[in-house]
C-alpha cells in the first residue's frame, strides 16, 4: 500500500548535522599582572581552594592586558598549572602579538587578534626584522622561554621539550628543537626557523603553525628548515 505524502513534509529542509551559536555563559575570567612572581602560584591556589567546587573544572578566560611591558614569561607553563588545579583554561583575551602566539600554541583560543604589522606590496623579507640577534649557549629546559625582540633567535644548544622559542626574525637551532619554536611573531612571513634535529612540539612562522603530530616521521630527527608558503609551512632536509 503507497501512503499519500504529506506536502509539507515534501518541502521540509534536511537537518543540518550541526549548527553554531552564541552562548549567553559568563566566563571566569584570570587578569595576570605578575606571572614570573614567586608568590603567583601560592596565591592562586589559595584563592582556588577558599571555594575549590566554585573553581572545579570552570572554563578560564586568561587576560593578558597588564603585560603589554611585561618581559617574557612561560605562558604555556601558567596553561598546565591552571589545569593541575582543575581550571580548564579555553581562551586569552589581550597582550601582545608575540603573547597572543603564545597564547596560541599553548592551546588556547584568541577572543581579539592584536594588530599585527599592516601588509605591504613587497617580497616577504623586505620588511624582515633588522635588530642584533640573540645568542643563547646554554640548553634550554622546560618552563624555559626566550624571546628575540627585533631580530635572530640563535641556540648553540638542546632545547628541551616544554620549553619555548620566539623570535621576530628567524630561529637557528644547532641541536635538537623538541619544545616550540615561533618565529616571524610580529608577522614576517618571510622568517624561517633551522634545526639540526627537529622533534618539536610546535613550530609557528608569523602565526601559521603546525603540532608535532602533524610532521612527517621521516623528518623527525632530521636537519631541517622551515619557511612559510602560500600560507602552508613546508619542511625540508638540509643538506
Amino acid at each position: 500500500m503507497t501512503r499519500a505524502v504529506d506536502p509539507a513534509d515534501r518541502e521540509r529542509p534536511e537537518e543540518a548535522p550541526i549548527e553554531f551559536g552564541r552562548s549567553s555563559t559568563d566566563l571566569l575570567q584570570l587578569r595576570l599582572r605578575e606571572p614570573k612572581s614567586s608568590k603567583f602560584y601560592a596565591r592562586l591556589l589559595d584563592e582556588v581552594q577558599r571555594d575549590p567546587d566554585a573553581y572545579r573544572h570552570a572554563p578560564i578566560i586568561i587576560d593578558l592586558a597588564d603585560l603589554a611591558d611585561a618581559p617574557p614569561f612561560n605562558l604555556a607553563e601558567v596553561v598546565r598549572r591552571l589545569r593541575q588545579i582543575q581550571l580548564v583554561p579555553v581562551a586569552a583575551v589581550g597582550g601582545t602579538v608575540e603573547q597572543q602566539a603564545a597564547a596560541l600554541s599553548a592551546g588556547l583560543a584568541q577572543i581579539d587578534r592584536p594588530e599585527r604589522v599592516a601588509p605591504v606590496a613587497a617580497p616577504a623579507t623586505a620588511n624582515a626584522p633588522s635588530g642584533p640577534s640573540k645568542l643563547v649557549t646554554t640548553p634550554l629546559r622546560s618552563g624555559r622561554q626566550v624571546y628575540a625582540r627585533g631580530g635572530d633567535l640563535i641556540v648553540c644548544s638542546q632545547v628541551g621539550a616544554g620549553s619555548e622559542l620566539l623570535a621576530d626574525g628567524h630561529i637557528h637551532v644547532y641541536g635538537t628543537l623538541r619544545g616550540r619554536a615561533l618565529a616571524g611573531v610580529q608577522g614576517d612571513t618571510g622568517a624561517r626557523i633551522f634545526c639540526r634535529s627537529l622533534d618539536p612540539e610546535l613550530i609557528s612562522i608569523a602565526g601559521y603553525w603546525m603540532v608535532r603530530d602533524q610532521i612527517d616521521e621521516e623528518l623527525i630527527g632530521q636537519a631541517v628548515q622551515i619557511h612559510l608558503q602560500d600560507e602552508t609551512l613546508l619542511i625540508e632536509r638540509l643538506p
